[in-house]
């Protein structure tokens, strides 16, 4: 498990670490810093000879408003936490996968549209979901699933953020006030998609952009041989004839 060092990583240490069954490496690491993926792998693979999974799930907002009024430099942070970063991890990770594997990244809002006062959020993510069906490609024929989710709006440090920014949010503050009454996306409903997706259960399903909450994933695997050669839950242009043009 890795994150910025703090009392909520130390919390959730302690109460994951407390099972008998299970061993939980936990590694403080900030990816703003270019070589925190080398440092994490290589610390890791003294304990371990294999690599059954990965998560990358770390991600930071950014900066909120006009792209042009945008912290230049918190804008580039923005890109190498959520795109760079779980780059990175994929590329170190996949020489040490010698059994097969999957991997998951998580994407989420703006990759699948644009998403206006969060150019670097949205940016970052839709390039991590193009590299995923890249990546997955790739991989193919070492035995290795390489899958993106979309999580679900979940009431987070990053919902605060927007609330924190107030106008500078436009429409998507009116949106967060709404969701942090209702509650948002419960944490269980993304993890039981990444727990899948990592798993044998999710054989055959790979390159592919999967909500928690709007699509059947439960039964996905049943439809494995159509979803191989399909562009469903993929990005992709659309085209006049698409939408019943001719022009």
């Amino acid at each position: 498990m890795v994150a910025r060092p703090s009392a909520a990583l130390d919390e959730l240490a302690r109460g994951l670490g407390s099972s008998s069954t299970q061993s939980l490496e936990v590694i403080p690491a900030d990816l703003t810093e270019p070589d925190a993926p080398s440092a994490i792998v290589e610390c890791l693979r003294r304990k371990w000879d294999h690599l059954d999974a990965l998560v990358n799930n770390a991600a930071v907002l950014g900066p909120i408003g006009p792209s042009w009024e945008n912290d230049w430099r918190r804008w580039q942070q923005t890109v190498q936490v959520n795109l760079m970063a779980p780059v990175a991890l994929c590329r170190l990770a996949i020489p040490w996968m010698t059994r097969g594997g999957a991997i998951v990244n998580l994407s989420g809002g703006g990759a699948t549209g644009p998403r206006p006062n969060f150019s670097a959020y949205g940016t970052a993510k839709a390039g991590l979901v193009r590299f995923t069906e890249t990546l997955a490609l790739e991989v193919a024929d070492l035995g290795i699933r390489v899958n993106a989710i979309a999580p679900g709006a979940m009431n987070t440090e990053m919902l605060e953020a927007v609330l924190r920014s107030g106008a500078q949010a436009g429409k998507e503050y009116h949106r967060a006030v709404e969701q942090k009454h209702a509650g948002g996306t419960p944490p269980q409903t993304p993890a039981r998609l990444v727990w899948y997706l990592a798993s044998p259960a999710s054989e055959g399903i790979t390159g592919r952009l999967i909500s928690a909450v709007w699509d059947p994933w439960q039964d996905l695997a049943a439809h494995a041989e159509e979803l191989r050669g399909s562009d469903i839950y993929t990005l992709r242009r659309i085209t006049p004839e698409d939408r019943g043009k001719s022009w």
